[in-house]
């Protein structure tokens, strides 16, 4: 697939998009989240989001709104697609949204092995603000979560 040709679209995740998004999540995830997880989530009234890439879903973002806090609970691209910006874009569009649905931050978990995430979390402006011990399985019994969070908008003086 040619990224540059082709349009980047954001669009509300339904239903009918969960085979796309499970076969992402399958081959992202050691430990993935299930169609229960993505459908619970969209009947509670998450928001989930893809990204389409010339029409077909390359990527997906879920969150749940908390107050005034976004909690980004998962977000993944097609490993093929992976390293071209889609992750920075889609991340991008999702705290437009969030912003837009009256969020004032976005908080995220990531596990301390997955360095470009790390990466992309840290040159968006994220900061750690905590751990969570073993919050994550993982092959050898459970992984720490790295909590970040980042401003949505700017603080008013």
């Amino acid at each position: 697939m040619s990224l540059a040709a082709e349009t980047r679209e954001l669009t509300p995740m339904t239903e009918g998009d969960l085979d796309a998004v499970l076969a992402i999540e399958a081959a992202t995830a050691a430990f993935p989240w299930q169609r229960g997880h993505f459908a619970d989530s969209l009947k509670a009234g998450y928001s989930g989001w893809t990204l389409r890439v010339g029409g077909q879903v390359v990527g997906y973002a879920m969150i749940m709104a908390a107050v005034d806090e976004a909690h980004l609970l998962n977000i993944a691209i097609d490993p093929a697609l992976q390293r071209r910006g889609l992750g920075r874009w889609l991340l991008v569009r999702a705290m437009d949204a969030a912003r837009q649905s009256g969020m004032f931050s976005m908080l995220l978990e990531v596990r301390p092995s997955n360095e470009g995430a790390r990466a992309l979390y840290a040159a968006l402006g994220f900061a750690e603000i905590g751990r969570r011990k073993g919050y994550y399985p993982a092959a050898d019994g459970r992984e720490d979560a790295i909590v970040m969070q980042r401003a949505l908008v700017e603080a008013q003086a």
